[in-house]
């Protein structure tokens, strides 16, 4: 294991603890009989292990420049700028309609829907479901991924996650009062081998280990064999599976992502979360599940009965129909993003990016220019790509610190929109170049 590696499982939790110093700065009130002092609001100690909203400086400038109305092309969020499918939208205005649909729902999801979910499962990977224990329908994935943290985890339990990561695969763990060992995830063979020697170096053995591929922010892919290896690692040590499966319904060049549930034995170690915001285009509907071991989706059951009554029962007929009729505009919409992905990775490479295509998800993870790696971080360039040439992206930095040097780009543009984009970045490096840095 390389020193990088091992540095990180000695040293790095991933998550920021309030210092003494910090701590002081923000006392407990005592009170004081016959005198009066300024009310301070005193926040858990969760919120004191998040760190700063690292978007923050460039959503704020997005939003001071559109308000001046320029046009800044956002390819900062994964935020899918297409429709559903008009059946979809059909059938959730013809439910609204019915008032039998406006009371509370349950908070696992109606039954209906539960069982398209197993079907889908069961068509698409082989696996069999029950959807009476094995399915539950969340608000959107990532709810249901932190509520799941949150019905696992507690003080001195530790997770491992991929490196870079996803924002709320580190900090659902926090705010769990968890801790995180970030494992360097480009590499499925290395990812592998450095979960067995942190089962094998860490005592108590991590209690469970996150997976997220197609991998966002990287791009990275697995084959079906790795979810093999992972279930004996986790029958081996002990350790339970999250598997976050978003980007299941984005896919190019013939590349069919598989799930981690096609394992054999998956089922008896973990679950997996999957959202229709991505290929379906149903982002703002917030229509996630989580569907696998009985005894896991029991206990995010338990933890949402307690945070809510359900989705809109509207929205879930919709998804019915969403799941069981509209798969040739899943796959008409994975091929959109494909020709956004060759547009504007054929585009940065003109401008002498070395880009990989990737082979599913809807970002490209672009590693920016040496020169400029020279002169800024991945923040700074980011923020002057908007600040001078109109064109949002996210940092890498944003991502964990193996994001460095890198920046992400969300495939949400029409192809005319990359283009310009393109241009655009090309222009504000040629004049920036002249620039002297400092």
């Amino acid at each position: 294991m390389s020193t990088q590696a091992t540095t990180e499982l000695t040293s790095s939790t991933g998550v920021h603890i309030a210092s003494e110093h910090e701590q002081a700065a923000n006392p407990t009130v005592q009170p004081d009989v016959g005198s009066e002092k300024p009310f301070e609001i005193q926040f858990a100690s969760r919120v004191y292990r998040l760190p700063p909203y690292m978007f923050g400086r460039i959503n704020q400038l997005l939003y001071d420049k559109r308000r001046a109305d320029d046009d800044v092309i956002d390819l900062g969020m994964g935020n899918p700028s297409d429709a559903p499918a008009d059946i979809v939208i059909k059938k959730l205005a013809e439910a609204a309609a019915d008032p039998d649909n406006h009371g509370y729902s349950k908070s696992s999801g109606i039954l209906n829907l539960r069982r398209e979910v197993a079907s889908k499962y069961l068509k698409r990977y082989g696996v069999r479901l029950d959807p009476e224990s094995e399915v539950i329908v969340c608000l959107g994935s990532k709810e249901g991924f932190s509520h799941m943290c949150l019905a696992l985890m507690g003080p001195g339990d530790t997770a491992m996650i991929p490196n870079p990561y996803f924002p709320i695969h580190m900090y659902s763990v926090a705010l769990a009062s968890g801790n995180v060992i970030a494992l360097e995830v480009a590499d499925s063979e290395k990812f592998l081998s450095n979960i067995a020697y942190t089962c094998q170096h860490l005592y108590p053995v991590p209690k469970v280990l996150i997976l997220n591929y197609p991998h966002n922010p990287s791009t990275a892919t697995v084959e079906p064999e790795f979810y093999n290896e992972v279930v004996k690692l986790a029958k081996r040590f002990g350790f339970m599976v999250i598997s976050d499966f978003a980007y299941a319904d984005v896919a190019f060049d013939g590349y069919r992502p598989p799930s981690f549930l096609a394992a054999e034995g998956a089922a008896d170690v973990g679950v997996e979360f999957t959202t229709m915001s991505k290929g379906y285009n149903m982002a703002g509907w917030r229509v996630g599940y989580c569907c696998g071991n009985a005894e896991m989706i029991r206990a995010l059951a338990t933890i949402k009965g307690y945070y809510d009554y359900g989705m809109f029962q509207a929205i879930q007929i919709a998804a019915i129909v969403a799941l069981r009729h509209t798969e040739a505009a899943v796959e008409t919409q994975a091929s959109v993003y494909q020709l956004r992905r060759d547009v504007l990775v054929d585009g940065l490479r003109r401008l002498g990016w070395s880009v990989e295509k990737p082979k599913a998800g809807m970002f490209v993870w672009a590693r920016y220019p040496e020169i400029w790696q020279q002169r800024m971080n991945s923040m700074d360039f980011a923020m002057m790509l908007l600040d001078k040439g109109n064109v949002a992206v996210s940092p890498g930095s944003g991502f964990g610190d193996a994001g460095e040097g890198f920046v992400r780009m969300a495939l949400v543009e029409n192809e005319n929109r990359l283009r310009q984009a393109i241009r655009q970045i090309g222009r504000c490096l040629e004049r920036e170049a002249s620039v002297p840095p400092g």
